[in-house]
C-alpha cells in the first residue's frame, strides 16, 4: 500500500511548487484528458495551488459553527469496554462513508535495525486474517467498489476504507477480523517482500526523497524520526514473518486505536455496529513507547543532484511538533513566510527565484520546516541563498507583519471548516486531530489557532529560524543523456493465464455484496447559459457553510498560438497572478486574506470560500480573469522565469519521457509535437500575451460549475453580475485538435541517473469517442484488467511475480483523440518480465471471455463507484467539468450504470478485440543509464 508518510507531502509541495512549466505528457495536450490522469508537473498559481488542464484537488481541511450537521457537536463519541476509542460524524454529502481506523504505533515503535517494521506490518494486513484470506479480501475491496488504502508514519499506521454507506457493516466486520486474526505466514512475506523493496527503489529513486532522507537523519540523529517510516531493502531483506507477528501482537489492540466513522451513517446505528463488530475483541497490556531526546542541531550544507529541470536551494529549521504548545503558532509562522504578500515569496517577483514557498512538516514529538526556492538550470544558487538567509534574518530581528499573522488565522479556521465539503477529507481531519495532535476535536485546532498571537509568532521565529542550527541544501539539475531507439528491452517471455475461479466470501460479505443493484439516479444541477454564451452549472449542497467554484476555458495552445509565439499561452496563465487593473498584486492578494478565500485565476479557474463571502470572492475571481494585467516590468520577470524553467525542462528526463511517448502516438507534423522553447520565449512581447488572451479567453468556451452552500437563483445572480458583461473577441478559434491515425509499436529508453528503478509507459490511440456505447464497454473490461487491487494486471505482475510495486491500465478520453495505456514502475531486470505479462493479459481479454464472477465483480465495483463520485465538492465540481469539456451529458454516470448493469461478457470480448491492438503498443522507458 502506498505509504503516506510525512515527509511524503514535502515531496509534493517541493515538486509542485517549483515547477513553472508543464511538460507534455500524452498525445493530447490542447485537448482532453480524464481528471484522473496525471498531466505532468504543473505551474503553481496563488496560494501554491497547480495550475494545469484540470483544478487539483483542493485541501479539504470542519466548520467552527453548529450550524451545519457536520459540526463537532453532532460527533458521537465512545469508548468500549475493551479501549477502543470511536468517533462517528455525520456527513449528508452522498450515500458515502468513510471508515479510518488509526493504530498508534509505527516507525518508531520499530525494533532497532528493522526501520521497516510498522510499514510491513501494514503491507500485510492486506495479505489475508482468520476468517478471511487474501483473495476474499480483494474480492469484497473490489465489489465495494470504494477506495481502501493505508499509510505507515512514525508514531500511527492508518487503514481507511470509502465505500456506499449501505455497506459500512461490510467495512467495520473487515477491520475487525484484521485487528485480532491476521494471518502473517512466512509463504506471503516472502511476496509482499519483492513489492515493498520495489516501493523503496520508486522512493529512493526520488531526488526530493533522498534529500529528505539525509535531512532527517541530520535533524533527528539519534531519534527514531532520524529513519523514514518506509524502510530499507536490507531491513526488509532480514525481516522475517516471527518479527512481523511480533510487532502486530504487539501493538494491535483495540485499546491501541481510534477508529473514525464519516459519512451517510445514524450515528447511533452505526455505533451498534462497531460493538458487534469489534466489541468481544480482547483488550492487550501495550507497552510504553521508547523514549528520546534531541541533540542540538549543527548547521550543515548539502549538495545533491537533481532530474528536476530547475535547482532546488532550500534551508531547514528544527520546529516545534504536533503535540507541542506552540504548534498553532509555528503553522502560522510557516503561512505568514509563504504568503504572496510577504517578503520570502518576494523574491519570485522579483525575478529572484521561480519559486518560492516555506513548507512546515510537524511530527508528533518534533517537526523540521523547510524555506525553499526554485532556480532555473545553470543559476546562482549561493546569491539565492544570500537572500533566503537575509529574509529569514530580518523576520528575526523585526518580526513577522502582524495583518499577515492575522490573514494566516483565518485562513487556517476557514480550511479546517472546509474539510467538511468532503467526507474521507473529514475522517482524516478528525483523525489528524485525534492521533496526532491529541486534541478533542477539529474544533480543538481551530480554537488554538484564535489564539495565537503576534508575539507567539515572533517568539517562535526568534526559536527556530536559527542560522547556527539550519541545515541548508542545493539540489542542482544533471543531464541524464537523450532518448535511445531500439528494439525492446529484455528477451520476450511466455506466461500461460492462470485459471480463473470464484472466490467464495464469508457469509455475511456474500449476504450484502453478491446482489448488483443500479445506484440511485445523480442530483440533477441547475443549467444555465449567459447571453453571452458561458454555461453554467450550479449544485447546491448545503452540508457545511462553503461553496466552491470550478471553471474551465478550452483552449488548445498548440493550435491557438500564432508560429513563433510557442509559449504564449504559459506567460499569460502566469501573468494573472500579477494581480488585476483594479488591484496590483499585492492589493489583490490582501482583498482575498481579507475572507480567507483561495482563489486561481486563468485558463482553469477555481475559488473556495465560506458561503458568506461568496458574492465579494465571486467578484474577485472575475475581476481577476476578465481583467488581467500585462505590465512591462512583471512580463519581462515572467518571461525570464519561463524561458529559465524551459532551458532545464528540455533537457529533463520527465520531459524527454513524455516527449518520446508522444512521438510514438502521432505523426511527425502533430500540431501537438510543437513545443515552445527558450528562443521563442524571450522574443514575446506584452502585446503578443495581450492579443492572446483576448482571442483564447471568451465566455462562449467557458464553462463555470458552483458547488456548496448556495441556491441556483443566488448562483447565477452573482455569475450574471460579474461575468455577464464578458464579451467574446473576434470569431471563436478551434480548439480541438485533429484525430490521428491508429499508433504502431515503437520504444524508446530515457536514461535518468537518479533513479535506481523504471518507468514504464505502453500505450496506443484508439480508433473510439466517448460519445460511443463502447466507451463504456472498455471503461467495464478495464476494471478487470487494470484498475485497482484484485484486476488481472496487479494480481499478476506484483501479487504472483513481485515484478512491479504498482501497475495500472488507463483509458483516456478527448473529443477527437483517445489513448489506452499501462503505467508500472519495476526494477531493470524485471522490465521485460512484467511487458510480457501485461501484453499477455490484454491478449487474454480478447481471447477468451471474462468468467461470469469477474464480471460481476467489475459490475459491482462501477456501481458502487457512481454515487462515490459525489462525495466532496471537488469530485462534483470536477466531474461536472470534465463532462462538459468533453461535450457529454451531465446524467452521463446513470447513462453508464445502466450499460454497466446490461453488458455481457460476450460484448466485452469483442469490445476489447475491435479496439485494442496489444502489438501496436508504444513503449518508452525512464531509468538507470546502465538499465537498457
Amino acid at each position: 500500500m502506498p505509504l503516506r508518510s510525512n515527509t511524503r507531502p514535502l515531496i509534493t509541495g517541493l515538486m509542485l511548487a517549483a515547477m513553472g512549466l508543464a511538460p507534455v505528457t500524452g498525445a493530447w495536450a490542447g485537448d482532453t484528458a480524464t481528471p484522473t490522469t496525471p498531466a505532468g508537473p504543473q505551474e503553481v498559481g496563488r496560494n501554491g495551488q497547480p495550475k494545469g488542464p484540470l483544478p487539483a484537488p483542493a485541501p479539504t481541511p470542519a466548520p467552527t459553527t453548529t450550524e451545519h450537521a457536520t459540526s463537532a457537536d453532532a460527533a458521537l463519541r465512545e469508548t468500549l469496554p475493551n479501549g477502543l476509542r470511536v468517533v462517528i460524524v455525520p456527513d449528508r454529502l452522498a450515500p458515502v462513508v468513510t471508515t479510518e481506523i488509526n493504530y498508534l504505533a509505527g516507525s518508531n515503535d520499530a525494533p532497532a535495525g528493522f526501520p521497516g517494521t510498522a510499514h510491513a506490518t501494514e503491507h500485510m494486513m492486506f495479505r489475508g486474517s482468520k476468517g478471511l484470506d487474501k483473495d476474499q479480501l480483494a474480492e469484497i475491496g473490489a465489489k465495494l467498489g470504494g477506495e481502501y488504502n493505508a499509510d505507515t508514519t512514525e508514531t500511527v499506521t492508518q487503514y481507511f476504507y470509502t465505500a456506499p454507506a449501505d455497506d459500512l457493516g461490510v467495512v467495520l466486520r473487515i477491520e475487525a477480523l484484521r485487528m485480532n486474526g491476521l494471518s502473517l505466514n512466512e509463504a506471503d512475506w516472502d511476496k509482499e517482500r519483492g513489492a515493498i523493496e520495489q516501493e523503496v527503489s520508486r522512493d529512493l529513486s526520488s531526488p526530493a526523497y533522498k534529500y529528505l532522507s539525509q535531512l532527517q537523519a541530520i535533524m533527528f540523529a539519534g531519534t527514531p524520526y532520524a529513519h523514514d517510516a518506509l524502510g530499507t531493502r536490507p531491513s526488509f531483506d532480514k525481516t522475517d514473518a516471527k518479527l512481523l507477528r511480533h510487532f502486530y501482537e504487539t501493538w494491535y489492540a483495540p485499546n491501541n486505536a481510534i477508529l473514525v466513522i464519516a459519512g451517510d451513517v445514524d450515528p447511533q446505528a452505526a455505533l451498534s455496529q462497531v460493538k458487534q463488530a469489534f466489541g468481544a475483541l480482547p483488550r492487550k497490556t501495550l507497552p510504553g513507547h521508547a523514549a528520546f531526546a534531541l541533540a542540538p542541531v549543527k548547521a550543515e550544507t548539502l549538495n545533491l543532484p537533481t532530474d528536476y529541470p530547475y535547482g532546488i536551494a532550500t534551508i531547514a529549521y528544527r520546529m516545534p511538533g504536533s503535540t507541542a504548545k506552540d504548534f498553532a503558532a509555528a503553522d502560522i509562522l510557516g503561512d505568514v513566510l509563504s504568503s504572496e504578500r510577504g517578503a520570502f515569496y518576494g523574491l519570485v517577483p522579483s525575478g529572484d527565484a521561480l519559486a518560492a514557498q516555506f513548507l512546515y512538516r510537524p511530527k508528533p514529538a518534533v517537526g523540521f520546516g523547510v524555506a525553499f526556492t526554485a532556480f532555473p538550470r545553470g543559476g546562482d544558487a549561493d546569491a539565492l541563498l544570500a537572500k533566503m538567509r537575509a529574509v529569514m534574518a530580518d523576520v528575526v530581528k523585526n518580526g513577522v507583519p502582524a495583518d499577515l499573522v492575522e490573514a494566516a488565522k483565518r485562513r487556517e479556521v476557514a480550511q479546517i471548516a472546509e474539510r467538511n465539503d468532503s467526507i474521507s477529507g473529514l475522517a482524516q481531519s478528525w483523525s489528524n486531530v485525534l492521533a496526532f495532535q491529541g486534541l478533542d476535536s477539529p474544533d480543538a485546532l481551530a480554537d488554538a489557532y484564535r489564539a495565537v498571537t503576534v508575539a507567539d509568532v515572533d517568539r517562535v521565529a526568534r526559536e527556530v529560524l536559527n542560522p547556527d542550527h539550519a541545515i541548508t541544501a542545493v539540489l542542482t539539475p544533471e543531464s541524464s543523456g537523450k532518448p535511445i531507439s531500439g528494439k525492446g528491452f529484455g528477451g520476450a517471455e511466455s506466461f500461460a493465464s492462470p485459471p480463473e475461479k470464484p472466490v467464495p466470501l464469508p457469509e455475511w460479505a456474500n449476504a450484502a455484496l453478491t446482489a448488483l443493484h443500479l445506484p440511485p439516479a445523480s442530483p440533477a444541477p441547475v443549467v444555465d447559459t449567459l447571453p453571452n454564451g458561458l454555461r453554467l452549472i450550479v449544485q447546491p449542497e448545503h452540508v457545511t457553510s462553503t461553496v466552491s467554484v470550478y471553471g474551465q476555458i478550452r483552449q488548445a495552445p498548440s493550435l491557438e498560438e500564432p508560429k513563433g509565439q510557442e509559449g504564449v499561452a504559459t506567460i499569460v496563465d502566469r501573468m494573472f497572478d500579477y494581480g488585476s487593473e483594479q488591484h496590483d498584486r499585492l492589493a489583490f492578494q490582501a482583498a482575498l486574506d481579507a475572507i480567507a478565500a483561495d482563489e486561481n485565476a486563468g485558463a482553469t479557474f477555481t475559488l473556495k470560500v465560506q458561503s458568506a463571502h461568496f458574492p465579494a470572492a465571486l467578484s474577485l475571481l472575475a475581476e481577476n480573469e476578465l481583467h488581467p494585467v500585462f505590465p512591462a516590468d512583471a512580463f519581462a520577470v515572467v518571461q525570464k522565469q519561463t524561458a529559465g524553467s524551459l532551458a532545464g525542462l528540455l533537457q529533463s528526463p520527465d520531459y524527454l519521457f513524455g516527449r518520446a511517448m508522444l512521438r510514438g502516438l502521432v505523426p511527425a507534423n502533430d500540431p501537438s509535437l510543437r513545443q515552445a522553447t527558450p528562443q521563442t520565449v524571450m522574443a514575446l512581447t506584452p502585446a503578443d500575451a495581450t492579443a492572446f488572451y483576448h482571442r483564447a479567453f471568451r465566455p462562449d468556451l467557458t464553462t463555470i460549475v458552483i458547488v456548496g452552500d448556495v441556491t441556483p437563483e443566488q448562483a447565477r445572480s452573482e455569475v450574471e453580475k460579474t461575468f455577464g458583461g464578458w464579451k467574446n473577441d473576434g470569431p471563436t478559434p478551434r480548439v480541438d485538435l485533429p484525430p490521428v491515425p491508429l499508433s504502431g509499436p515503437s520504444h524508446a529508453y530515457v536514461p535518468n541517473r537518479s533513479t535506481l528503478q523504471a518507468n514504464i509507459s505502453l500505450a496506443e490511440t484508439l480508433g473510439l469517442k466517448p460519445d460511443q456505447p463502447d466507451h463504456f464497454t472498455l471503461t467495464l473490461g478495464n476494471e478487470i484488467l487494470g484498475d485497482g487491487f484484485s484486476s488481472r494486471l496487479y494480481r499478476d505482475l506484483r501479487v504472483k511475480s513481485g515484478y512491479v510495486y504498482s501497475v495500472s491500465s488507463r483509458l483516456n478520453w478527448g473529443r477527437t483523440r483517445s489513448e489506452y495505456g499501462i503505467s508500472y514502475g519495476a526494477d531493470p531486470d524485471n522490465i521485460a518480465k512484467a511487458r510480457a505479462l501485461a501484453i499477455n493479459d490484454i491478449k487474454a481479454m480478447q481471447n477468451h471471455p471474462v468468467s461470469e464472477d469477474e464480471l460481476t465483480r467489475a459490475k459491482a465495483s462501477l456501481l458502487r463507484q457512481i454515487p462515490m463520485g459525489r462525495a466532496s465538492f471537488d469530485a462534483i465540481g470536477q466531474e461536472y467539468l470534465h463532462l462538459a469539456d468533453l461535450g457529454l451529458p451531465l446524467n452521463q454516470p446513470d447513462l453508464a450504470a445502466q450499460h454497466y448493469f446490461t453488458t455481457t461478457a460476450a460484448e466485452l470480448q469483442a469490445a476489447f478485440r475491435q479496439w485494442l491492438r496489444p502489438n501496436d503498443l508504444a513503449e518508452v522507458v525512464e531509468g538507470p543509464p546502465d538499465g537498457h
